[in-house]
């Protein structure tokens, strides 16, 4: 909300020489946000003119300019700037006539921009000035021609400070205004803030209104409120005013007080009856609207939309209406979304003589619903759906109609009407020593009454508490904790003390908080970086890196997505990982090693599309509750992580190492480590994943059953192409959440050996198609207890061997813990070992 503090100095008493850092301080103190200063950005001298003459030079470009001699100071005397009272002015305009007062900018000023303005020559002339636009001023758009104050209703002295004149000194300030706080967007509530701060006197607006009330002087025209759908049990308008004013002049000029305190405010001048429904919105804080009364056929009937109705708003949009919509009709049809917007229909024009004025008060849900649904943000909506006192929309009509009178001459007709079904807000009961308990402070019983009193609330006295009906503009008060904290806000929140709490003992991380915690650490230890990537995703990006495992189950769908490409929740972290990939290669960055842990969304078959939300206008009942929360879909935390590039760089006596699937499952093994699980990779397959190079990762529980929990691999070399990606990309991602929870949490230290290790390497030959791992399991379980390590070094194919088979080499260590063994008790543990994978793979020890 912008505040020009001339008008707001109207309504509540400003010391003079108040600054806009001052007031902003002041409103700080009672909790508005502090958010800009605007002002015009002028500085003179800038003076009322007078064309005195001028002559048109056509130009060799094809324009035409005029050169003028501008009287800028009374004849005699010495201009503001100290110079000549005549002055040359080159001026490109064609729009002012001899005679005309105009707005003249002499050297020295500087208009916003910032522009400064000297004597410069031009076209063949010295221009000593310029003739200025509203543009070029600041109060306006308009570049077409002059300011002619002719049009603006002026005719001052020339000489004249045509900044004062124009309202151009004024300045306002901005404060950002809460959802709760809606009386707060009017120079009313703003005022009445100012007054809680400072002890300001503060005059209402709504009472210095001369023009008689709509319960007097309204009657006849006929308004019914029809709302047979109401939102959460809600009728659409408690409150509905209107007004006639007959033989407007709508081709006056806005006064330039207005122009400016619009434009400060945050709001362009249109026309003189528009100027004026704006002007009072701001004041008063209740949205007006005006409708040509000559083009209204009938009544008006509130209600809501019909299915299939349309409507042609102010904006020359066709919309369809939804059937929560509420409308403002006449007998041929809709005129306006309530609350949002009019229609075209009925828009009031330069021919308008006759004004229809509308003040309502509507359903704030209603509002808000309408104006996202068809994305039309208004001034009007803005303060509907936080909330508008239902009290002022009779002094807001009655002021619309004293201004037309008084600016475009106009006068009230006897025609209107009077609907108010609004009821008084209920009785709060504060109970004595509960603020003091709620806030921490001892607040005197009269500071308790006087704060409660000044924020307009009536107060009376029962047995051991305070009754509270709040104000009509204060709809957020709605039980004792809000009283509360209106009281330590008009008596000042510094009476609060600043006090650390004390955490209370026995609390901490989870346990599995710290393992989360733990893995992240741990990976980033190791050199990878932790990114966060957008959970939505496309359907064939959920297909594609989806675990095979899941059957087939659809993602949810969002009803209103942000990105139309991509409208489904990810059951994977992979997408999101590949376009954080492809972002940092395209930005040179080819060396990635990076992960995520977050939560994937993976629904149960019969959830989806179980969801039926209730129709608008009434509230879920508890079992419609139930079923709602029941298709939430399920949210593990996942861990994923992407590796491409080289791991290591060349350099001098070092070759560059690619990264690769063993980049992938090291990352896998980091993870196991930090949770304290053992891991296996076992040969596996993925939709996404290079076949050979895929692997299914099982953890062995605490009731020594494997359990799969993810998939590491290379990325198919196509796909990775098509996703413009180096060939080989390396992956994985775990299910963290099952990993923890098969977890043990005991640590088990490991044994440090007194004794040495006797090392052996083994080489079986094996069917080409038999895993690795398999055959390196079945070995590592005949070898028994004296197998201390077993790795893979060597997978040889080729000359030597039978087609269709392959040699595995494996590097044994053996260790007893209570001797040194015998070269003779390692090879036959070694051999037991070759024994089994014989037996189960037909392995063959290779001579």
């Amino acid at each position: 909300m912008r505040v020009p503090l001339s008008w707001l100095g109207e309504y509540v008493d400003l010391e003079p020489g108040t600054t806009a850092e001052e007031v902003h301080a002041a409103l700080v103190a009672v909790g508005l946000e502090e958010e800009d200063i605007h002002t015009f950005e002028i500085s003179g001298p800038v003076v009322v003119g007078e064309v005195l003459d001028f002559v048109e030079e056509p130009q060799s470009n094809g324009k035409t300019i005029r050169w003028c001699q501008v009287r800028v100071a009374p004849e005699g005397q010495t201009a503001a700037d100290g110079g000549e009272d005549v002055r040359g002015i080159v001026c490109g305009a064609s729009n002012f006539l001899r005679g005309d007062k105009v707005v003249v900018t002499l050297p020295g000023s500087v208009l916003p921009g910032p522009f400064p303005i000297a004597a410069r020559k031009t076209y063949g002339h010295v221009s000593d000035g310029m003739i200025a636009s509203t543009r070029e001023l600041g109060l306006g758009d308009d570049h077409a021609g002059i300011l002619r104050l002719v049009t603006m209703g002026l005719d001052p002295e020339v000489g004249t400070d045509a900044i004062s004149l124009l309202g151009l000194d004024d300045t306002a300030v901005e404060v950002n205004v809460t959802p709760d706080r809606g009386y707060a967007f009017s120079i009313r509530g703003i005022a009445r803030e100012y007054s809680h701060a400072t002890g300001a006197a503060f005059r209402d607006p709504a009472d210095a209104v001369t023009v008689a009330p709509a319960a007097e002087h309204a009657r006849g025209f006929s308004v019914a409120i029809d709302d047979r759908a109401p939102i959460r049990g809600r009728i659409g308008s408690s409150v509905f005013v209107t007004r006639v004013v007959r033989d407007v002049d709508g081709s006056r000029p806005t006064p330039p007080w207005m122009v400016s305190r619009l434009k400060l405010a945050g709001i362009r001048s249109i026309s003189l009856i528009v100027d004026i429904t704006n002007y009072v919105m701001l004041e008063l804080g209740q949205p007006i609207h005006g409708y040509d009364l000559d083009k209204v056929t009938g009544g008006l009937v509130v209600r809501r939309a019909h299915p299939g109705e349309t409507l042609v708003t102010l904006d020359e949009q066709a919309r369809a209406l939804h059937v929560e919509d509420l409308l403002i009709t006449d007998d041929s049809g809709a005129i306006g979304l309530a609350g949002v917007m009019g229609g075209a229909s009925t828009e009031i024009g330069e021919g308008t003589t006759n004004v229809l004025i509308e003040a309502a008060n509507f359903d704030p849900v209603s509002i808000a619903r309408t104006a996202r649904r068809h994305k039309l943000p208004s001034e009007a909506s803005k303060r509907f759906e936080r909330g508008v006192d239902p009290r002022v929309a009779v002094a807001a009509a009655a002021r619309v109609v004293q201004l037309l009178e008084q600016l475009a001459g106009g006068h009230a007709d006897e025609l209107g009407s009077l609907h108010d079904a609004a009821t008084d807000a209920e009785a709060i009961r504060l109970p004595d020593g509960y603020i003091a308990g709620l806030i921490g402070v001892e607040f005197t019983a009269d500071e308790v009454r006087g704060a409660l009193a000044e924020i307009g609330g009536a107060v009376s006295e029962t047995a051991g508490a305070l009754l509270v009906v709040p104000p009509s503009w204060r709809p957020d008060l709605l039980d004792k904790s809000d009283l509360a904290e209106e009281v330590a806000r008009i008596v000042g929140y510094d009476r609060i003390p600043s006090v650390l709490p004390v955490a209370p003992p026995g609390r901490g991380l989870s346990r599995e908080q710290k393992l989360r915690r733990g893995v992240a650490q741990t990976l980033a230890d190791n050199g990878a970086t932790e990114v966060l990537a957008f959970p939505f995703v496309s359907e064939k990006q959920n297909d594609l890196f989806g675990s095979p495992e899941a059957g087939g189950v659809p993602a949810v769908k969002l009803a209103n997505a942000l990105d139309a490409t991509a409208p489904y929740l990810r059951t994977s972290l992979l997408p999101g990982l590949v376009e954080v990939a492809k972002r940092n290669i395209a930005r040179g960055l080819v060396d990635l090693s990076i992960y995520e842990l977050g939560t994937v969304f993976l629904p149960d078959a019969a959830q989806l599309g179980s969801e039926t939300l209730p129709p608008g206008a009434a509230l879920p009942d508890e079992e419609t509750l139930g079923a709602l929360n029941a298709g939430i879909p399920a949210q593990p935390r996942h861990l994923a992580g992407l590796v491409v590039g080289h791991t290591v760089e060349k350099q001098p006596g070092l070759e560059a190492v690619a990264a690769g699937i063993a980049d992938a499952l090291a990352m896998v093994a980091q993870t196991a480590a930090a949770v304290g699980v053992q891991v296996r990779p076992e040969q596996s397959s993925h939709q996404a994943l290079h076949p050979g190079r895929t692997a299914r990762l099982l953890a062995r529980g605490r009731d020594g059953v494997e359990t799969a929990f993810g998939y590491a691999g290379e990325l198919l070399p196509a796909l990775a192409a098509e996703l413009d990606l180096p060939r080989v990309v390396a992956v994985f991602e775990l299910d963290l959440d099952a990993l923890i929870a098969v977890s043990s949490d005991d640590i088990v230290a490991r044994v440090i050996a007194g004794f040495p290790a006797a090392t052996q390497d083994l080489s079986l030959v094996v069917p080409a198609e038999v895993p690795a791992g398999e055959v390196l399991a079945a070995v590592q379980e005949g070898a028994g207890a004296l197998l201390e390590d077993i790795r893979l070094v060597d997978d040889y194919r080729g000359t030597g061997l039978p087609e269709g088979r392959k040699s595995l080499t494996f590097a044994l260590r053996f260790r007893a813990e209570d001797r040194t063994l015998t070269a003779a008790e390692a090879s036959e543990a070694k051999l037991s070992g070759a024994a089994l994978a014989a037996e189960r793979f037909g392995a063959a020890i290779r001579e």
